[in-house]
């Protein structure tokens, strides 16, 4: 029954992690990658969210979840192949880990909402790119 319950608690967070289970099992790495672009700007709105409305726990939660997926992100870099384009991505990355930790700190939305606007930008690339 706690099972069932925690399910209760949040039904669009539980929601979320089925689509986002259920999309992962069956795709390919640019498939990830894109998964991990939208799940990384979501998160980021909803810290911004959470810091105007004051929920704390929330923020933070959320700020754990950027950072994870930045650092994941991170870690895929393939910089043999990718030369340049890698090593500006990671310059990103780490520019974006930053910028959200001093958000969280200040309690300011806006820096959240401009890393999740310059990402969507990128993940917007990402997918012409991968429907060209």
């Amino acid at each position: 029954m706690a099972y069932a319950s925690a399910l209760a608690r949040d039904p669009a967070h539980t929601s979320r992690r089925i689509d986002a289970a259920g999309r992962t099992a069956t795709a390919d790495a640019p498939a990830l990658v894109q998964l991990l672009y939208e799940e990384l700007v979501a998160a980021l709105r909803a810290a911004a969210w959470a810091c105007e409305h004051r929920r704390h726990a929330q923020k933070s939660e959320r700020v754990q979840r950027a950072t994870a997926i930045l650092f994941a992100l991170d870690a895929g870099l393939d910089f043999d192949s990718g030369g340049e384009v890698s090593a500006t991505l990671a310059r990103l990355y780490a520019g974006a880990r930053s910028t959200v930790l001093k958000a969280a700190l200040k309690d300011d939305p806006a820096p959240f909402r401009d890393t999740a606007a310059t990402l969507e930008e990128i993940a917007a690339a990402w997918r012409q790119a991968r429907a060209a």
